[in-house]
């Protein structure tokens, strides 16, 4: 997955010109801004990966194939709700805190939250259940990812094991561009690479990122 959050429109129709289809966007109302000069690459594939509130869960469905930062059973309900409205099937991941950071979005991987959430999958009909997803603590050395990489694979074996109805989970996104070789080494099927395939990130301004928020 090219990671094109802050890329200029133009930047990602060379990305896919270049051979790439699936590209992950942050925010919602910042990709409504560019969606609209790239309609025309009709098998670009677009996933929100940021933090999704729910009052934007509308507009998400709206502009994205897949969300793969579900977090919460109220947030899954009202994908699933928009999704039946516009009569569309949602590709969605469950976004896990395997590092039990404060600051990070996710459920915990022991979390009653987490089972609720799979639970509800049955009646969530608009929702495909593809897998899950998690961001590690970051640290210099890629290998220090390797255990929450690992920990994440072994959470998915579990609950795969279990065969939980409308659950697949044959889906791991975890790795970016620091560490996606240890990612791959222990099982991602989806790593997220943004600096490595568009250089360093451009940073807005603040007042536009608060507009963006």
């Amino acid at each position: 997955m090219a990671v094109s959050k802050t890329q200029a429109a133009e930047r990602i129709r060379e990305a896919y010109n270049a051979g790439l289809i699936v590209f992950g966007e942050n925010r919602v109302q910042e990709f409504a801004g560019k969606i609209g000069s790239l309609r025309d690459l009709p098998d670009a594939d677009w996933h929100l990966i940021g933090h999704l509130q729910t009052n934007k869960a509308a507009k998400a469905v709206e502009f994205f194939f897949a969300v793969d930062s579900v977090d919460s059973l109220k947030l899954a309900e009202k994908l699933d709700a928009a999704a039946r409205g516009l009569g569309k099937k949602l590709d969605v991941l469950v976004e896990i805190n395997v590092g039990g950071e404060t600051a990070k979005n996710g459920v915990a991987p022991d979390s009653p939250a987490l089972e609720e959430l799979l639970i509800a999958a049955p009646r969530l009909e608009a929702l495909v259940f593809r897998g899950l997803m998690t961001v590690p603590p970051f640290t210099e050395d890629p290998e220090d990812a390797r255990p929450f990489f690992r920990k994440l694979r072994e959470l998915r074996d579990t609950m795969a094991g279990r065969g939980l109805p409308a659950v697949t989970l044959d889906l791991l996104s975890m790795g970016m561009s620091h560490d996606f070789e240890i990612a791959i080494e222990e099982g991602s099927t989806c790593v997220r690479v943004g600096t490595a395939i568009f250089g360093e990130r451009i940073r807005p301004s603040p007042q536009r990122a608060q507009r963006m928020a």
